[in-house]
């Protein structure tokens, strides 16, 4: 009887349970409560529109995706939103590999067909899966079904593409539709932005600016990626100035942005003015300003505003250590590396990562102790990848220590036989012992394999444009003018006592080539344009593809003196701040 009576009161329930649900889904503690008065009053798991609802609600909250799995299984006939509501619950989750299992599921076994809502979930969670075979496969399936004319799905292809590095195929997508909104603008920009290819994305947002697209919060964040990226800190800063404007300068993720420019542009004072009119700060924004002190080779101010972290009772992350273990390296505070490192595993549970041994292998690198550095990579209980031995090989490079060179170079042609850096640094160590033979058959070993060397360049922002200068480089306008300033430049060095050191040219050619040769290096005749074009006492700042060599190191020293000139140099691996004869690095770098 009391069976029967239950059977009759399960249609209000059920409607019941269901009308809580929508009407509490934003609230999780009212969403267990509703779960429960559900299972004391008997409505099974298994019925097809309650757990439509459950499903949605523990999705909507980002909930438990396992227990939501357990439900869904129970089902023995979903809907097709059912299915839809469990992909997207994992391409949102942290783990999103089951959303293409799912999809394959419903597809293939269940015979359930799509509609426009699973490939955009989907390709959501292929994306953040950073595979693009995958994605090639869902996007040629989606012609076939003839979703690929719906907005939404291709905003989430384009997406995908560049979430993925492709960003070519993102572009090209981009191109051909027909309709865009403001979604896919940002999904290409950024696309390029944060894949490297910063002057398309800046030329992408010019064009939107035609077409009347208003940008948002995302749009600023990759216009200062693309910034921070060319050094182009005037144009950055009227980005800032746009974004105070209208009122997007107090979101976080904007915030963050502009810290990161700042610091990557030379400018850390002005980092760390925004870090602190900042209204809320998240672990991101004090572990951008940690890195980006350290890069501008303020490696006590980093680890004295991480110790402010750890009084502030913030957690911080394995980003954040890197940092600090880039701080210790540049200062070469090797003890204090190593304590760091410890402490990040000891007190804060966090498993090192191959970039945390890699900044150790450079902290002892730098310090010169490079046969202690070898052991510690033998060491460790990660397989060493091709940027520890490059390292690693970049300090003995440094240090003139050609057999532990070579052991690091067998290592590098076997994990990347094609790096042309990797060429470059082995043959300028046999060059600096004099090993003409030996460097002659490294560039013959080049050239068989078709691995060329990158040029060296170097970027100058000037009145919103980035000038780019080669080694020697006679392609500007102004070539004449900047050789006759270079002229002058070396001349007035000479008379403050400069001799050209010939050692880093790493050729068999005559001292008079060799000295000409350095006067031509790319950050030399960038300098020289700048000082033409800029007025007396402007700080210059230039943005070197490689590492700055010896010679141009100690040029830019006295041609800050010589010209009262404050000269930010930002090449491969940090920054240096020249001012009145002297570095920021301390001649440590």
């Amino acid at each position: 009887m009391q069976s029967n009576k239950l059977s009759n009161l399960q249609p209000d329930i059920l409607r019941k349970c269901v009308a809580l649900l929508q009407s509490f889904s934003s609230s999780p503690p009212k969403l267990k409560q509703i779960h429960g008065f559900s299972i004391r009053n008997g409505v099974p798991l298994n019925n097809p529109e309650f757990a439509k609802h459950l499903i949605f609600s523990y999705v909507s909250l980002s909930l438990s995706m396992s227990y939501s799995h357990r439900v869904f299984s129970q089902l023995q006939h979903p809907s097709i939103f059912t299915w839809n509501t469990m992909i997207r619950g994992y391409a949102e989750s942290q783990n999103p590999t089951p959303a293409v299992r799912i999809y394959k599921q419903m597809h293939v076994s269940e015979k359930v067909y799509p509609d426009s809502h699973t490939y955009p979930f989907l390709l959501k969670a292929i994306a953040k899966m950073m595979d693009v075979k995958e994605g090639e496969m869902i996007h040629s399936v989606t012609v076939r079904n003839g979703f690929d004319s719906c907005v939404f799905v291709q905003n989430t292809l384009v997406h995908m593409y560049a979430a993925c590095g492709v960003v070519e195929s993102a572009h090209k997508l981009f191109v051909l539709m027909s309709e865009r909104n403001l979604v896919t603008w940002n999904s290409v920009i950024n696309g390029f932005a944060t894949n490297g290819r910063p002057n398309e994305a800046l030329s992408l947002i010019r064009e939107m600016g035609v077409e009347g697209v208003v940008p948002d919060g995302y749009t600023m964040v990759s216009l200062l990626t693309a910034c921070a990226e060319l050094g182009a800190l005037y144009l950055g800063r009227r980005v800032h100035v746009y974004m105070v404007k209208v009122g997007l300068h107090s979101n976080l993720h904007a915030g963050n942005s502009l810290i990161d420019l700042y610091a990557k542009c030379g400018s850390i004072w002005e980092a760390h003015a925004v870090f602190d009119e900042m209204e809320r700060r998240n672990v991101v924004s004090w572990t951008s300003l940690i890195v980006g002190l350290a890069v501008n080779g303020f490696g006590e101010d980093a680890l004295e505003l991480f110790g402010k972290l750890e009084r502030e009772r913030l957690i911080p992350s394995e980003i954040t250590f890197v940092g600090v273990l880039y701080a210790c390296s540049h200062c070469g505070m090797v003890d204090e590396g190593f304590e760091y490192f410890r402490r990040m595993k000891e007190e804060y549970g966090i498993p090192p990562k191959i970039e945390h041994y890699g900044c150790l292998v450079d902290l002892l690198g730098r310090a010169g102790q490079v046969q202690r550095a070898h052991a510690f990579i033998q060491s460790m209980p990660v397989e060493p990848n091709a940027v520890i031995w490059r390292t690693l090989l970049g300090a003995c490079m440094i240090h003139k220590n050609l057999a532990l060179g070579e052991v690091a170079r067998a290592e590098l042609f076997r994990l990347e036989p094609k790096h042309c850096g990797d060429y470059v640094m082995i043959s300028n160590l046999y060059a600096s012992e004099g090993r003409w033979s030996d460097v002659h058959k490294v560039r013959t070993t080049m050239l068989s394999k078709g691995v060329r060397k990158a040029p060296g360049h170097s970027l100058v922002e000037l009145r919103n444009r980035v000038h780019e200068f080669f080694m020697g480089d006679k392609s500007h306008p102004q070539t004449e003018e900047i050789y006759e300033k270079l002229e002058e430049m070396m001349m007035k060095l000479r008379l403050e006592g400069y001799s050209p050191r010939t050692s880093n040219v790493h050729a068999d050619i005559e001292e008079e080539e060799k000295e000409k040769n350095l006067s031509y290096h790319s950050e030399k005749v960038a300098i020289a344009f700048a000082l033409i074009n800029t007025s007396p006492g402007t700080p210059i700042r230039v943005v070197k593809n490689l590492r700055v060599c010896g010679d141009c190191h100690l040029a830019i020293k006295l041609i800050s003196k010589v010209y009262g000139r404050e000269i930010i140099v930002r090449d491969r691996s940090r920054f240096h701040h020249f001012r009145d004869g002297l570095c920021s690095c301390k001649d440590y770098w």
